[in-house]
């Protein structure tokens, strides 16, 4: 891969560019909610709400019709690759507002405004870097505004990274990867996994949810390959789409800076394949292949939905991505109610302090939330609110 440095006239040629309306017709995925990349997009997240599969189910519910899940729209435009040519990038940070449902049928318009960076400064792990600030917009056909995302990329210089990363697998002080798991602990990991099961139906009343509560567990795990691919096949984020053959070669030979040659098998590959490739990721400057930043969010996401049922709605969250998660890791998504409140226009909202605690004991994903919860008050849930 390249490897540049921060100079000055980098950094003034990407200011100029503060405020910019990107291009992302090479980015965009599932344009459409189609009853199948609805179904791809819940099993390339792990959601096994009947909610987004079974039509029957979702006309009885709040909703009135089949719905995708809320984090849909990362399927159908998450990220970008842009700018900064020769530094290494982390997605680092991710805040969402829900405003709209988007129901089977529906069109999803995108779009991305670069919103300018902050920085440089300096870092532990690669020497002088920026941050990246950028806004994506949803509307569905009619121009409502189903959701904001305001994301947030750290990029750094490449060759430092890897230096450091180089220096501390010599010293032995990075973890061992893969993580080596007893036969016995991978069951005891799938039994927690299968015995998790979504709020659904039940409404969960505001009435009934204290300060202090905690918020179910949701686990993911033991990160596999297919995990990574089943992501990008539900619309996950290749940036741009991937591709093969002469397609994904003309692109590369248009675009240097997006691929890599891989030197086993001597192919071009994405830069994205820092999650599925191993040398990808060690050029990175990262010792093994790690997730997505928008696919850890959209666990976050599914975790919520998972705990305020059919009848609630995340109202807004917000995720740090504090460590990588590797393949072969196991990362437990959990929270704690911390705020009670009622809404200027009536809603009962709860404020949740959420992570995501690997097999280390590392929070990799701190972050917060707002969910709306129905009230045995009110004969209304805030899901049947927002639905058409």
């Amino acid at each position: 891969m390249p490897e540049a440095r921060l100079t000055e006239e980098l950094i003034e040629r990407m200011r100029a560019r503060a405020g910019t309306d990107l291009r992302i017709e090479h980015s965009t995925n599932n344009e459409e909610a189609t009853r199948i990349a609805v179904a791809k997009f819940a099993a390339g997240i792990g959601d096994i709400n009947p909610l987004w599969t079974d039509a029957q189910y979702a006309r009885a519910s709040p909703y009135g019709a089949p719905v995708a899940p809320p984090s849909f729209f990362i399927g159908c435009f998450s990220g970008i690759q842009f700018g900064w040519p020769g530094l290494g990038s982390f997605h680092n940070l991710t805040r969402v507002t829900f405003r709209k449902p988007v129901y089977i049928g529906d069109t999803v318009h995108a779009t991305c405004t670069y919103d300018g960076f902050t920085g440089p400064r300096p870092s532990n792990f690669a020497g002088d870097m920026v941050t990246d600030l950028f806004t994506n917009r949803y509307r569905n056909q009619d121009g409502e505004e189903l959701a904001q995302i305001h994301w947030e990329v750290v990029n750094f210089e490449r060759a430092t990274a890897k230096e450091k990363t180089a220096d501390k697998a010599s010293k032995g002080s990075g973890p061992t990867l893969p993580h080596e798991w007893a036969p016995e602990d991978v069951e005891r990991i799938e039994a927690q996994v299968l015995a998790e099961q979504p709020r659904g139906a039940t409404p969960r009343y505001a009435e009934d949810v204290a300060v202090g509560d905690h918020v179910d567990t949701l686990t993911k795990g033991p990160i596999g390959l297919t995990d990574e691919i089943a992501f990008v096949v539900g619309g996950g984020t290749p940036i741009p789409r991937l591709s093969a053959h002469a397609v994904a070669l003309h692109s590369y030979a248009k675009h240097p800076a997006w691929s890599f040659r891989d030197p086993e098998t001597h192919a071009q590959e994405p830069i994205y394949s820092v999650h599925y490739n191993k040398h990808a990721a060690r050029a990175m400057g990262v010792g093994y292949p790690y997730d997505v930043g928008f696919q850890r969010q959209a666990w976050q996401i599914h975790h919520l939905s998972h705990w305020c049922g059919d009848h609630g709605w995340i109202v807004s969250c917000e995720s740090r991505y504090r460590r990588f998660v590797f393949l072969s890791d196991v990362v437990e998504l959990s929270g704690t109610v911390t705020g009670k409140r009622v809404s200027d226009e009536g809603e009962h909202l709860i404020d949740i302090e959420t992570r995501a605690v690997n097999q280390r004991g590392e929070d990799v994903m701190p972050g917060k939330a707002t969910v709306a919860l129905p009230s045995r008050g009110d004969a209304s849930s805030p899901a049947a609110r927002r639905a058409r």
